[in-house]
C-alpha cells in the first residue's frame, strides 16, 4: 500500500446508515453537503466533518464473508490504496486538487452497524479492538469539490 490512493467512493444520506453513493461533492467545514447525522453528540461537528474509511478493508471483511459495502458503516468517503493501519490522528489528506483534511481520531462503531458483519461483531472495526482497521474522523482544512475518482493523497503530519 502507498501514501497515494484514491476517492473509491462518496457517500451521504440524510441521516444514518446506510450512506448513498454520489458521483461528486461539495466538501465544507461541516461536512459533506448533503449529508446529515442522526446523533450529533456522537457525529458530525467541525472536528467530525468528514468519516472516512478504506476500500481496501471492506474488500477484506467481503472476502470474509461479510455483507458489508461501501457506504454501509457510514462513512463519507472511501479511499482506496492507501497504508490504512499507519494512519491517525494528525496525518493530513490532500483530496484532488481543492479539498484537504486532518485526521483528527479514530471512529468508534456503534450498533447501527452490526448488520455490515455476518456474526453481527460491529467491534470488528474498532481501533482499541482491531488497531489498524477503524474509520477515521477529519476536519476539513481546505473546502472545494471532491469527486470520485479523485488522488488522495496522505500528507505526514508536521
Amino acid at each position: 500500500m502507498a501514501s497515494i490512493g484514491q476517492v473509491a467512493q462518496i457517500n451521504v444520506s440524510p441521516g444514518g446508515v446506510p450512506k448513498l453513493p454520489v458521483v461528486s461533492a461539495q466538501v465544507t467545514g461541516a461536512g459533506l453537503e448533503g449529508d446529515r447525522q442522526r446523533h450529533l453528540k456522537f457525529h458530525g461537528g467541525p472536528d467530525r466533518a468528514l468519516c472516512l474509511w478504506s476500500f481496501d478493508l471492506i474488500a477484506e471483511l467481503q472476502r470474509q464473508g461479510h455483507p458489508i459495502a461501501p457506504g454501509s458503516a457510514g462513512e463519507n468517503l472511501t479511499l482506496a490504496g492507501l497504508d490504512w493501519p499507519s494512519l491517525g490522528p494528525g496525518h493530513q489528506l490532500q483530496l484532488g486538487d481543492q479539498v484537504r483534511v486532518e485526521i483528527t481520531d479514530y471512529a468508534a462503531p456503534c450498533r447501527t452497524v452490526m448488520g455490515c458483519f455476518s456474526d453481527r461483531r460491529f467491534s470488528r472495526i474498532s481501533q482499541k479492538h482491531h488497531p489498524g482497521s477503524s474509520r477515521l474522523y477529519a476536519r476539513v482544512l481546505q473546502d472545494g469539490v471532491v469527486t470520485t475518482g479523485d488522488r488522495a493523497l496522505v500528507i505526514t503530519p508536521p
